[in-house]
């Protein structure tokens, strides 16, 4: 496979490459910047500082509409469904790890995976996706009984809150004990909010820093509180994680697909 990059000289993308160059099945295709960006012509992999790769950087998809057969993106949600309906017409699939997407940008981007395939997640992590399957489990089991609280840790840039993991962790959560994350979700408490009720899921969010990325779930009852946690200090697990999904999509047919179903795991 492949595999373009798109925001190749932001630290994500610098990643991405890094990981495309070390793993198996994949190599590196093509690299977008910026149009009007410097680096423009530059060769990709000295971008990411990993020597001479023979793909020189170019500012748009359309350059390079040839030379890649899966695009990975990491950018805005605006730019983000402009490389999906860009990639569907030009059947291209497609990983999608933009966090902040709003409802009615999810429901396009589920309308691109009808003309080809997708894997989006919020969170790439292949120990985020682990993650998710066990608070899934612990749901299922420990019941109404348990005030659910997730907590949620991200450096000073991030620009959307909670994140998308923590919404996912929600979501995952909600589905499992039967309820409406829209209707049972508190976000943040401040002044006389009273007593939690008994179903509420409470969401808390610190900026701070370089943190790459905590998560963590509690599952509290009188006498114990459950936490199962999971802690990211590199932006080379979500790397690796992309770059294993677009290695999976080879061959798959047009389809919104997850992490969940990267890693088998549904």
């Amino acid at each position: 496979m492949r595999v373009a990059v798109i925001g190749a000289s932001g630290r994500m993308g610098k990643f991405l490459i890094t990981a495309v160059q070390a793993a198996e099945g994949v190599s590196l295709g093509a690299a977008i910047l910026k149009p009007g960006s410097s680096l423009i012509g530059a060769d990709a992999g000295e971008i990411a500082g990993v020597g001479k790769l023979g793909v020189a950087a170019v500012a748009n998809l359309a350059d390079c509409v040839n030379d890649f057969d899966v695009l990975i993106d990491f950018t805005t949600p605006a730019l983000t469904l402009e490389n999906a309906a860009f990639c569907a017409k030009h059947q291209k699939a497609i990983v999608v790890g933009t966090t902040g997407l709003s409802d009615d940008e999810k429901a396009s981007l589920n309308q691109t995976a009808m003309d080809s395939p997708v894997v989006f997640a919020p969170n790439m992590s292949v120990g985020v996706n682990l993650t998710l399957k066990l608070l899934a489990t612990a749901a299922e089991i420990l019941g109404d009984d348990y005030d659910v609280e997730i907590v949620e840790a991200h450096h000073r840039h991030k620009v959307d809150s909670p994140s998308g993991t923590a919404l996912r962790m929600g979501e995952v959560v909600a589905e499992a004990l039967g309820r409406d994350l829209k209707e049972c979700a508190v976000y943040g408490r401040e002044g006389q909010t009273g007593a939690r009720t008994q179903k509420e899921i409470g969401f808390e969010t610190i900026r701070a820093g370089d943190v790459v990325g905590e998560h963590t779930v509690w599952f509290a009852t009188e006498g114990e509180r459950i936490e199962i946690t999971h802690k990211a200090s590199s932006r080379m697990t979500f790397a690796k994680g992309a770059v294993r999904a677009a290695s999976w999509l080879e061959g798959k047919a047009a389809g919104m697909y997850d992490m969940q179903d990267v890693l088998d795991l549904k």
